[in-house]
């Protein structure tokens, strides 16, 4: 016959089980704290022109992140994490840019796609970099956002040395000797655009008249007739869609033949709806469309299957947001000055296809298109 268990034998086996317990508790509780370090909301934001006479690019930058954002968080790239975005327009005006970049950067927001206008870009970028946030224009082209050594700073799209290059040799092979006009918008992207074009058709040996107009206005009729006076034949535009579209239309109606090329802002049908007919046979300077390759499928999807373009910025925008994810996933943090480091690190599968940052922050690989507005469609002319 078996004796029974002693009273205080069974006092410790009681004691013995408690303190297991405890322990399970106690690693359950640092197994859910250390996993709620992670699942957490991380807050990025798109800033441009969500307002004013640019907006329509801003909405191509504010969909293509958007898109991105809700392809991450499905994805589960970032585990327990969700990413949130939030939209800040600075109406492609500098003073509001600098007050979008200390907001954004005080309410730590761990990645900004913009800004998307280079005279925004610049003086917002200075903010970003104090902070180590990470900043990723999808459409700032003038080549001096790069050029200042900031390490959180990069560039998605292309640059101006390169498209103003692109620009000027397309005048050159198929227009040399036709009376040359180079106008710009006084704007910093305008005028570096501008500057870039006139400075390569003159070392080819090409006359250039130079002229300014004012953005914002509404008759340029009195431009238009200098031009069709002085027996301009080829007018290059550095400066946006709006006031080039009210450009074309007006040198129409007043029956100035003009052949009209412009840089990457025309991009937008925006610019159609402003300048009708006339648009027709406008060249343009753009990156190579994203849309017509394999990379970019699932990302045109997406934004088709919520009724939205995949046209111009959207997918650089997308992209942007992509090459970030990809690097805070590579890094294992979000760290700004790690995930700059992971972000020049190597190469990165996005919507646009391959990126590559090299050292200064530029991708090394769009290149440029010329382009032409026919009945309503983009077509492409010639590639570089």
């Amino acid at each position: 016959m078996a004796s029974r268990p002693r009273r205080g034998a069974i006092r410790e086996l009681h004691m013995s089980i408690l303190r297991v317990h405890r322990l399970a508790t106690a690693a359950l509780l640092s197994l859910i704290l250390s996993s709620s370090a992670w699942a957490k909301d991380v807050y990025i934001a798109v800033a441009g022109p969500m307002t004013g006479s640019t907006a329509a690019l801003g909405a191509q930058i504010r969909d293509g992140a958007a898109a991105a954002v809700d392809s991450i968080n499905a994805s589960g790239l970032l585990p327990d994490t969700k990413l949130i975005l939030r939209i800040a327009d600075d109406a492609c005006d500098p003073k509001q840019a600098v007050a979008v970049a200390n907001r954004l950067t005080t309410d730590g927001i761990k990645l900004v796609v913009g800004h998307f206008c280079s005279s925004s870009s610049i003086p917002a970028s200075d903010i970003y970099a104090e902070a180590e946030v990470i900043q990723i224009s999808p459409g700032s082209t003038n080549p001096r956002l790069t050029e200042r050594g900031l390490t959180t700073l990069f560039r998605i799209c292309g640059r101006d040395d390169q498209q103003g290059g692109v620009a000027a040799d397309y005048i050159v092979r198929h227009h040399q000797g036709a009376k040359l006009a180079v106008l710009d918008d006084k704007s910093t992207a305008g005028k570096g655009i501008a500057d870039i074009v006139e400075s390569r058709l003159r070392a080819a040996g090409e006359h250039t008249v130079r002229q300014s107009y004012v953005a914002g206005e509404k008759d340029y009729t009195a431009l238009v007739s200098r031009l069709k006076r002085d027996g301009i034949q080829i007018v290059y535009i550095g400066g946006y869609y709006n006031e080039i579209g009210l450009i074309v239309r007006q040198a129409v109606e007043a029956s100035a033949r003009l052949t009209v090329i412009a840089n990457d802002p025309l991009m937008t049908s925006d610019f159609v709806a402003i300048a009708g007919d006339a648009a027709n046979g406008t060249l343009f300077t753009f990156m190579p469309d994203p849309t017509k390759n394999a990379a970019g499928a699932a990302a045109v999807a997406r934004l088709k299957g919520s009724s939205l373009s995949a046209a111009g910025y959207t997918l650089y925008a997308y992209a942007a947001v992509q090459a970030w994810a990809d690097s805070v996933k590579r890094a294992g943090t979000f760290d700004g000055i790690r995930v700059a480091a992971a972000l020049r690190s190597g190469s990165i599968q996005t919507a646009i296809g391959t990126v590559r940052f090299d050292s200064k922050g530029d991708n090394a690989a769009p290149g440029f298109v010329v382009y032409r507005w026919r009945d309503n469609t983009v077509e492409a002319v010639e590639q570089n």
